[in-house]
């Protein structure tokens, strides 16, 4: 049995003088345009994953990726071959995957795109909570990131400016726009990322199975993000989340006031653009 839930990601915390987020890009294709940001997360639970596959998993990425410290977020490499190894009971782990961002809808309703997003990728993911920070290099602010839990305790996944706080455990499947502050803190901080929360210890050790979803401009318009000309977004009043730098602790945009001309044509960040 498979659940799923959509939670709104759109009750936006905008510091002033801005009056909206947006993210730009680094990509040609897009060196005068943004988007606003997805306005949800999702949460996938299904029944593929019990107990036993989530535990030799989580000791695969452990082995694998060791986040030492407060704030550490360190990356495997994996491949389909030993994913089946290290999950024998699961058939076809990655279809399993697949099926379950299928309940999110971003890619459509065809079963091979969700697959072939996410065989072309997948990640383990190790941290010992998460300082607030976003990803918004190369081609992923053409992405939506997908996060496995595998192993963790007592851990709310945080995006201060959406308003949002979800409680994780093992087995949950989150959906979520990479471009928008996101941090792993405990539920008793309230939204706030404390090192003194994640001392040494088993307990305070994460991981995950990652990847991404690359949307194109058609499913990010269906999506409700349309990529539009720069134009729009400096009539809106957008921050541009790609020059946002964030606090660790509390997710809060530094000096925002200095980055007003963050939404101008001259502002581009891909050289010789249009050329």
């Amino acid at each position: 049995m498979v659940s799923h839930r959509r939670t709104p990601a759109n009750a936006w915390r905008v510091p002033p003088p801005f009056r909206s987020f947006a993210v730009r890009s680094e990509e040609r294709q897009h060196a005068f345009d943004a988007r606003a940001p997805y306005e949800w997360v999702h949460v996938v639970r299904a029944d593929f994953l019990d107990a036993d596959a989530l535990g030799s998993l989580a000791a695969e990425g452990h082995a694998r990726a060791q986040a030492e410290s407060f704030t550490d977020i360190e990356y495997a490499a994996t491949t389909l071959e030993d994913l089946a190894v290290a999950a024998p009971g699961v058939d076809d782990l990655v279809g399993r995957i697949a099926s379950a961002l299928q309940f999110t809808g971003v890619l459509g309703d065809d079963p091979a795109a969700y697959r072939s997003s996410v065989a072309t990728r997948i990640d383990y993911l190790a941290a010992r909570g998460a300082g607030f920070h976003n990803d918004v290099r190369g081609h992923w602010p053409r992405c939506l990131f997908w996060i496995l839990a595998l192993d963790l305790a007592d851990v709310d996944f945080v995006m201060p400016h959406a308003g949002l706080r979800v409680a994780l455990t093992p087995g949950d499947l989150v959906v979520f726009d990479p471009t928008l502050a996101h941090g792993l803190c405990r539920p008793a901080d309230r939204g706030v990322a404390l090192e003194a929360s994640f001392l040494d210890g088993a307990r305070d050790r994460q991981v995950f199975l990652t990847g991404e979803i690359l949307l194109t401009d058609a499913h990010w318009a269906a999506a409700g993000s349309p990529w539009l000309p720069i134009e729009e977004f400096e009539r809106r009043g957008a921050l541009d989340l790609m020059v946002a730098e964030f606090d660790d602790s509390s997710g809060s945009i530094k000096r925002p006031g200095a980055l007003r001309d963050c939404m101008k044509r001259s502002t581009c960040y891909v050289d010789a653009a249009g050329d």
